[in-house]
This record gives structure tokens, sequence and C-alpha cells, in this order.
């Protein structure tokens, strides 16, 4: 098979402006999603929670396939599932050492629940493989109405605590000693975060949610240390992943995920290469400053 049966494939641009319209909604959830998962993965960064994220998720699926199996809400179900692991790790998992062995608990057992829920799950197969793998034309207007909604708490949430919470994040113990509550901050972003690792999995899917939540970060955190910046970018690509997911999905023959995370994950290197190269004209400079000196 040569690159051109390859292409075609995994794509078929046929009836493509008839698609579009199919999945608007889908891409404003996805620009929903992708300014809640660049805004909320500046702080999971800083805190060093991508491990809390993805045992967020295994749980969140959980929730979902069991409103799935009733013929209830699924996204209501996801955030049911999601809230609750938040408040365990919130509750319990106060110190890094205790949150990942936590973590490391309930991941097989939400994922075990899940499987359980979506074997019992008699209707489309379809439904149970989104789930896992996302969907782009499952985002109805009752959905979409809910993603707002959760996004907006998200962000406002995130909004009134994001002063204090940065100065927890960057340096807890001086925060402490100044009487910032750490505690109450803590269990406050985890709520934010499990409503955020919920919405995501609707579009990315409960096994590639981390391209959406820790990726656009950490590409973001590697070309700009203001924080400012830093925040607008995470946010671009991010919107760029789940939305350019989204199109290039449109015209593809596999679920939405393979698409967003390589968009995710090409942003990422080139970032990286960014880095790599600013590092390397740094210490080129450096050195000619030390030969000229001497």
């Amino acid at each position: 098979m040569d690159a051109t049966e390859l292409f075609s494939t995994i794509f078929s641009f046929d009836n493509y402006a008839e698609l579009l319209p199919l999945v608007s909604n889908s891409i404003i959830a996805g620009a929903l999603l992708g300014l809640v998962g660049g805004l909320i993965g500046v702080f999971v960064m800083m805190r060093d929670m991508a491990f809390a994220v993805h045992g967020i998720a295994e749980l969140s699926f959980a929730g979902a396939a069991f409103a799935l199996l009733i013929g209830a809400n699924v996204v209501g179900g996801s955030i049911v599932g999601s809230i609750l692991a938040s408040l365990v790790l919130g509750l319990m998992g106060s110190r890094a050492k205790d949150r990942n062995s936590i973590i490391g608990v309930m991941m097989p057992f939400g994922l075990g629940l899940g499987i359980l829920f979506l074997a019992l799950y008699q209707g489309r197969s379809a439904n149970k493989f989104g789930l896992l793998t996302g969907q782009i034309v499952a985002v109805d207007d009752v959905q979409l109405g809910l993603l707002a909604v959760c996004s907006v708490v998200v962000i406002v949430g995130l909004a009134l605590i994001w002063r204090p919470l940065t100065f927890v994040s960057v340096d807890p113990a001086v925060a402490a000693a100044r009487g910032v509550p750490a505690g109450w901050l803590s269990a406050a972003f985890m709520v934010l975060l499990g409503l955020a690792v919920a919405l995501s999995i609707q579009i990315v899917g409960a096994l590639l949610v981390l391209s959406l939540l820790i990726t656009p970060a950490a590409a973001a955190l590697k070309v700009s240390a203001r924080p400012v910046v830093t925040v607008l970018l995470s946010v671009s690509f991010a919107m760029v992943s789940v939305v350019g997911g989204i199109m290039v999905a449109l015209a593809g023959r596999l679920p939405i995920s393979p698409y967003v995370t390589t968009i995710s994950f090409l942003i990422y290197v080139i970032c990286r290469v960014i880095a790599w190269q600013r590092s390397r004209v740094r210490h080129h400079r450096e050195t000619a400053g030390v030969a000229a000196a001497n």
C-alpha cells in the first residue's frame, strides 16, 4: 500500500461541506473544552497532578458507563463519577505520596466498574466505544447546554480562586505561613478539575483525556515562563487540538481521539524544539561572553 492509498483509506473528503453542519454542536463543545482544559491544565502542571487527572478520568468513565447502562444522562453520570473521585482525592490525599497511592487504587477499580457496566449494556456498540475514544456527532443540544453550564462553573470558579491558588501552587510553604487556606483551595480545585475531566471525556474519551488537560499546558510552559502568556498559549493549543481534531476527524474514518492527540503531540514537539533552540542560543551567547571577557 503506497502513501496515496493509505491516505485515501484514512481520509475521505467526499460531501465534507454537507457533513460539517452535523458537528456544529461538537465544534462549539470542543472550543469550550479547549478553553477549560487550557486554563485548568496550567494548574495541573504547576501542582504536579497529571496522575490525578488519569485517576479521576477512570471513575468518570465508570459513572458515564453506569449512566449509559441505566439510560440516564451520560454527561451527568460522568460528572458524578468525577466529583466523587475528586472529593476522595481532596479529602484523603493531602500529601503527594498519599494521593498517588490512592489514585493507584482508584484507577483499576474505576476502570473495572466501567468495563462491567459496558459489558452489561445491550445497546449500540458505538456508544460503548465512544466513552473510551470520544465521539464527534454525539453532542446534542441538551448535552451542549450542560457542557456550557459546567464550563462556565469551572471558569468562574478558577477566576475566583486564581490568585491564592497560584500562590499555593508556586510556594505552598510561604502561602501556609501567610495563612492562605491551602486545604480549602485544594479541595475546590479538585472539584473544578473533576468537572473539567468529565467534560473532556465527552469529546476525547476516557483513555486520552490527558491530551487535553496536560499536553497543551506542558507545551506552553516549554516556550514561556510568563503566567499570562503561558495561560493564553495553553488555551490556544488546547483549542487548536480539539477543534482541529474534530474538523479532521469529520473527513477521517477513525475515532476523534487519534487526531486530537496527534495535533496536541505535534504542538508539544514543536514547543520542545523551540525551547531546545533557545537553550542552545543562550548557551552560545554565554560561552561567547565568557570567552570575550577572558
